[in-house]
């Protein structure tokens, strides 16, 4: 990681003022460019981590390889997974990468510690936090044990497209993340294609009918 100038603090603008004097004083930035390693499995961890642009990516890594993506952090968002570790003196249990030119704002750890004992607003965060994390887990298992995999690509396009229709991924990032190989994703993709709702380009998807996928994850269609 590269350190940058600030950006968006989200809940942390919300501090007091004497919050706030404590956290400019102890709060640093850095870069990481799009597909670069932020944390690894077995890390300590020296702070809390707040998005302020773009998208991390955190995921589990199978002794085959494959990776399987666990949660994304969004602007605003911390990673839940170090706070955890930074609050019972843990390793990092995941790894970590940048899902898009990103930006994150580190808060050392004895810094986090007293504001979350002083701040509402750190304490507010850390409970959302903890609940988004619960939800997103329990979505993605429910994911995992009930949809095949071309139901959950198609739920990846869906969900995760803009509203033009367009998803920035290449076939090996889908791939990582629903922890396949990329070139079962690439034999799918045809399939979809085919169906005529999707069609493919260098590093992009575009959604052309979204009927056909909505209708391969609706219920009776597995």
């Amino acid at each position: 990681m590269t350190e940058t100038a600030p950006g968006s603090l989200g809940p942390f603008a919300r501090l007091s003022p004497a919050g706030r004097q404590l956290l400019d004083r102890g709060i640093a930035y850095s870069d990481c460019k799009r597909g670069a390693p932020v944390l690894h499995k077995g890390q300590k961890i020296s702070g809390a981590y707040l998005v302020t642009r773009g998208r991390l990516r955190v995921y589990a890594l199978a002794p085959d390889g494959t990776e399987a993506t666990l949660y994304f952090i969004e602007p605003g968002e911390t990673c839940v997974f170090a706070l955890n570790s930074l609050f019972n003196d843990l390793r990092y249990p995941a790894w970590v990468q940048a899902d898009a030119d990103t930006r994150v704002a580190v808060i050392p750890g004895p810094l986090f510690r007293r504001l979350f004992e002083r701040e509402p607003a750190v304490q507010d965060m850390t409970v959302r936090a903890l609940s988004t994390l619960v939800f997103r887990l329990m979505a993605e298992l429910e994911e995992v044990h009930a949809y095949t995999l071309i139901q959950r690509l198609a739920n990846l396009l869906l969900v995760h497209a803009s509203d033009a229709g367009e998803l920035r991924m290449t076939q090996q990032q889908m791939a990582d993340h629903l922890g396949t190989t990329r070139e079962v994703i690439a034999r799918l993709m045809r399939e979809l294609v085919g169906l005529g709702c999707v069609e493919t380009r260098r590093g992009r998807t575009l959604i052309r009918d979204p009927a056909p996928l909505a209708g391969l994850i609706s219920p009776g269609s597995k």
